[in-house]
């Protein structure tokens, strides 16, 4: 786990170019470093304790208990690009295909969900990470997700508004701070929901931003050498463990 978080972070994106690297500059540190198709092995066996790992450093970081204002969205993870993903069936046991409105573009593989707290002048800090399959709606999802969440400002894009679940949300002081939706027949908002619609995205702006960051620093949008269930779980959260090793 050391020895793929390490290589994580100084740069290397594959599991094959982790190994190289520890095994040609950091050989003396790790001398039980086996075979290649052993560590790859290893690697996709533990799984389930590199979450375990991302878990523990999410819950042991400083917050800020007094900051209610959090950021919530989601992005691709993509194991099979668009003219693949109707026949790709690696790791289909969390992977299906999907449609991204922001990239354009259908893909096979699953959705990470964040959410973020607000922080002055740089990246929210990760509270809470899920991962569905593609083609689930960020909606549905956080539905469920967020069932116990209480006391926070949450700044989403439009998608989740909804105003039976917000009602829902009040009951545990949560307010659910989306841009306003033009009603049916409407061609324009008015000026005052553009303003407050402008404000919102703007409000968000981090979440997108930790998004590019992540993927900018560890290519986790990229999953398509991905052939298990395992090694998915592995790719995402090794990548997710070694943000709190980067200077950001």
């Amino acid at each position: 786990m050391t020895a793929y978080i390490w290589g994580i972070v100084a740069g290397n994106h594959e599991v094959k170019a982790v190994y190289n690297f520890i095994k040609n500059y950091w050989g003396d540190w790790f001398p039980a470093l086996p075979a290649y198709q052993n560590f790859n092995r290893r690697i996709n066996f533990l799984a389930p304790a590199l979450q375990g790992l991302y878990a523990l450093l999410v819950n042991e970081q400083e917050i800020s208990p007094e900051t209610v204002a959090h950021v919530l969205d989601s992005m691709p993870i993509i194991v099979a690009n668009s003219k693949r993903s109707g026949t790709a069936q690696s790791a289909n046991e969390l992977c299906d295909k999907g449609y991204c409105a922001s990239k354009s573009m259908y893909y096979y593989g699953v959705k990470l969900h964040i959410l973020g707290q607000k922080q002055y002048k740089t990246l929210p800090k990760t509270m809470m990470v899920d991962v569905s399959s593609a083609s689930q709606s960020d909606i549905t999802v956080a539905k469920v997700w967020l069932s116990e969440v209480r006391n926070l400002d949450i700044f989403a894009d439009k998608i989740y508004a909804d105003k039976s679940w917000r009602s829902v949300l009040a009951e545990r002081n949560v307010r659910m701070i989306t841009p306003i939706k033009k009603k049916k027949g409407q061609d324009f908002l008015s000026a005052a929901e553009e303003l407050f619609s402008t404000a919102v995205s703007r409000a968000r702006q981090p979440i997108e931003s930790f998004f590019s960051w992540l993927n900018r620093k560890t290519r986790i949008q990229s999953a398509s050498l991905v052939r298990s269930a395992a090694g998915l779980v592995a790719f995402i959260f090794v990548r997710l463990s070694a943000t709190f090793f980067f200077n950001s």
